[in-house]
């Protein structure tokens, strides 16, 4: 057996599902915990050069990230099985609550994912979800995935690439190479993160720009940050890295669109440094990210900042690549559904912050999901 070694931090949402994976392959790994052991994350960057986990070294490979493609080469894959009643697509909030209303009405049920909790892992505090006063968002998913798999629903951490109809069925290929059949869809995919488009963002992508704050954040201890963004998750990554690092200076493009709960805490601390009107325009540093350049929206004035990292929280995109020309989206790319949340294909339902709905919330999308599941049960017993 090659010697396996994983690089992480405590709440890595990434990291958990690395381990999962190789703990359902029957691998043994060594595991360290870079965000409290020092040498161990000197060692990792040293290995990697990355500021990000999770970081997998394999004998003498480094797979940086939670690669499923390449995780599966190494350790093998599940065939895809027979006919499904429902396929689901995505395992966020909207995703898990479909798979256990499906299993309830004993629908055979396979749930395909490249993660398990979607954007609400990332989620540092959640405040707003009825019976937790509060409850971390990696902590609420943990939750929803142990429900999913008590009613033993089959979970596949892959990507779809193509969903096509096949007669009366669909047809989803994976990024593993599994071709999954089934006699309806519920799409709940979420959406992923945007970029700042400029210059240099991909090379420093792990080497001090971050997209996953609750993954990277201890890694930038006592050190300078600046997060990216004005609302509610922006703010409260700026909160949280402010226990964190030395500084942090948040930027807000034009002002600050944030619950009133989040702009109260933020005034009243004294590490926070806002840079308001203001755009990224330069990425600086060489094989590290070192500093970036801001510039004044109004008068044009850029000004250097010396630093060790950025956080962005600047919106997200759709994870509908996969579906152009098979349902109807609207211009932002969202899948448009009706109040029973079918799509404009019969037998394609959808659920969560990947639909046009208004209100983009965990609660939300949770009921969407279980809106769809009946939905679906509906359309599969005529």
């Amino acid at each position: 057996m090659p010697k396996v070694t994983v690089y992480s931090t405590q709440n890595c949402p990434y990291c958990r599902m690395v381990k999962a994976f190789l703990d359902r392959q029957g691998v043994k790994y060594m595991s360290f915990d870079v965000g409290t052991d020092k040498e161990q994350a000197k060692k990792m960057i040293e290995v990697s050069g990355q500021y990000g986990v999770p970081v997998v070294t394999v004998d003498d490979e480094v797979i940086v990230g939670f690669d499923v493609r390449r995780l599966t080469e190494l350790f093998g894959k599940e065939d895809g099985g027979d006919l499904y009643d429902v396929l689901i697509i995505g395992a966020g909030p909207a995703g898990l609550t479909a798979g256990v209303y499906c299993a309830r009405k004993m629908l055979k049920t396979v749930i395909v994912s490249e993660n398990i909790g979607g954007q609400a892992i990332e989620s540092w505090a959640i405040e707003n979800y009825m019976g937790y006063r509060m409850v971390t968002g990696d902590d609420l998913m943990r939750k929803f995935e142990e429900q999913a798999r008590e009613n033993n629903i089959r979970l596949e951490l892959d990507r779809v690439l193509t969903l096509d109809r096949t007669g009366n069925d669909f047809l989803a290929n994976t990024f593993t190479g599994l071709g999954i059949r089934a006699r309806s869809v519920i799409l709940a995919q979420g959406k992923h993160p945007k970029s700042l488009g400029i210059e240099g963002e991909g090379r420093y992508l792990g080497r001090g720009l971050s997209v996953c704050a609750t993954c990277d954040g201890p890694l930038f201890r006592d050190k300078i940050v600046a997060v990216v963004g004005a609302g509610n998750s922006a703010l409260q990554t700026a909160l949280e890295m402010s226990r964190i690092a030395k500084e942090v200076h948040l930027i807000v493009r034009s002002t600050l669109k944030c619950d009133e709960s989040y702009t109260k805490r933020y005034e009243s601390v004294k590490n926070i440094i806002t840079h308001m009107n203001a755009t990224i325009s330069k990425l600086q540093g060489n094989n590290v990210l070192t500093g970036i350049t801001i510039k004044d929206r109004s008068s044009g004035k850029e000004t250097d900042l010396v630093l060790d990292g950025v956080f962005l929280q600047i919106g997200w995109i759709p994870n509908t690549d996969f579906l152009e020309g098979l349902v109807n989206m609207n211009d932002d790319k969202e899948v448009i559904i009706d109040i029973d949340c079918k799509t404009s294909v019969p037998g394609i339902f959808a659920a969560g912050d990947v639909t046009n709905i208004k209100t983009k919330q965990i609660i939300t999308a949770a009921g969407e999901g279980a809106k769809a599941a009946l939905s679906a049960h509906e359309y599969l017993t005529g």
